[in-house]
């Protein structure tokens, strides 16, 4: 049996926006390996080994899953939302380059809907123009290095979308971030607080900066912040394509 590795994106909940490439790679996956809540998502089997761990072993789950397609197993490795934002597809690629035993593996990335587009098309399209997206989280960067990506990505004048925003054990760095914000942009921006979006639990919420706090956001959010253009119509918001003075 020739062994193979896919890396798929799971969506942002709904089961509607998981990709069908991607349900026909679970259909004949052997493995599934993944976080714990990402692998309950995928339903049991006959023949089928489900192969859940900790988010922080990252790199462990990727030599796994390299050992198992090597070994012949058709694995999939689950991640949420797309695979190649802030998920497993680097941490594949990274456990690879220690790996030249494993570099004819037949390896295949297969795309989700991420939340923040999942985010954004509830709302409207916040993310209409230029705009970035930085993970909050410093569990793999020093929170210096966030503090300095996000200013300069203020002071550009991008949309920004901000995943892991406020954990547990570090409720006090949005409070930071929301701070910085403040120093960099007008109290009158927009933010968009998206929880579980797509799932039976989403709340979607839109306030100006002056007005957002801490308590919005947690580890189920993901916050969009428009740029100086972005504005309401209606019930809906959205960034302009257009930039003033554009000839």
């Amino acid at each position: 049996m020739t062994g193979w590795i896919s890396v798929a994106g799971l969506g942002p909940g709904a089961e509607a926006l998981v990709t069908p490439e991607v349900t026909a790679a679970l259909a004949e996956a052997t493995d599934i390996v993944g976080y714990i809540p990402y692998v309950a998502r995928v339903a049991p089997r006959p023949g089928l080994v489900l192969h859940p761990s900790d988010n922080r072993v990252e790199l462990d789950r990727a030599q796994a899953a390299l050992d198992m397609a090597r070994a012949g197993r058709r694995v999939v490795i689950v991640s949420s939302g797309d695979p190649g934002v802030f998920a497993m597809a680097s941490a594949l690629f990274e456990a690879l380059e220690t790996r030249p035993d494993c570099h004819d593996l037949d390896i295949r990335i297969l795309p989700g809907i991420t939340a923040m587009l999942a985010a954004a098309a509830r709302a409207g399209a916040p993310l209409g123009h230029d705009f970035c997206a930085i993970n909050l989280s410093d569990n793999l960067k020093p929170f210096a290095e966030v503090e300095r990506r996000l200013r300069h990505a203020a002071q550009g004048g991008f949309a920004m979308a901000f995943y892991n925003p406020r954990s547990r054990s570090r409720p006090h760095q949005f409070a930071r971030v929301l701070e910085i914000l403040r120093e960099e942009c007008e109290g009158a921006r927009l933010i968009l607080f998206a929880r579980a979006v797509t799932t039976p639990e989403e709340r979607i919420e839109t306030v100006t900066l002056a007005d957002a706090t801490p308590e919005m956001a947690d580890m189920r959010t993901v916050v969009i912040v428009g740029n100086a253009a972005t504005r309401r119509v209606g019930r809906w918001v959205y960034t302009p394509r257009s930039v003033e003075g554009a000839v």
